[in-house]
């Protein structure tokens, strides 16, 4: 057994995230046997992906602040710390900041059979979509 080596903070690409948004790495497989990614994510209020969906489906496990999270039907469901939010495969979601909050969460997924299919990135979340779901504060479902 060994202790991990500390990755640096990194800032997520504008091409997927709208906002600030930053990434620390917690878990990477070691091998073509390990399939499994955990990830401490960091957003800044109104801070946001675009929408996307992954391979093998994704958990969010929210540590701080308020976390929004939105599908294709509309649905919005808010997050709470100590809650964690499950994404199936193929369905495609965002997931953001509350706009007058930091949120934090843990990612965890799987990669796919092909490292580079493991999350399919989509266009933006506009303005309104993420203003519509903010105004409504999402559900606690």
């Amino acid at each position: 057994m060994n202790i991990e080596p500390q990755t640096p903070t990194t800032k997520n690409p504008p091409e997927q995230f709208a906002g600030d948004v930053w990434l620390d790495v917690i878990a990477v497989p070691h091998g073509p046997e390990q399939r499994a990614v955990v990830a401490k994510v960091r957003f800044a209020p109104g801070a946001r992906t675009a929408w996307h969906s992954h391979a093998r489906g994704q958990y969010l496990h929210v540590t701080q602040g308020r976390a929004l999270f939105g599908g294709r039907d509309g649905t919005v469901i808010e997050v709470l710390p100590g809650q964690t939010l499950y994404t199936p495969p193929g369905e495609e979601h965002w997931h953001a900041a509350a706009p007058d909050t930091f949120m934090e969460h843990v990612a965890i997924l799987e990669n796919a059979d092909d490292p580079a299919m493991t999350t399919v990135w989509l266009e933006h979340v506009s303005d309104a979509e993420y203003s519509s779901a903010s105004d409504a504060g999402g559900s606690t479902d």
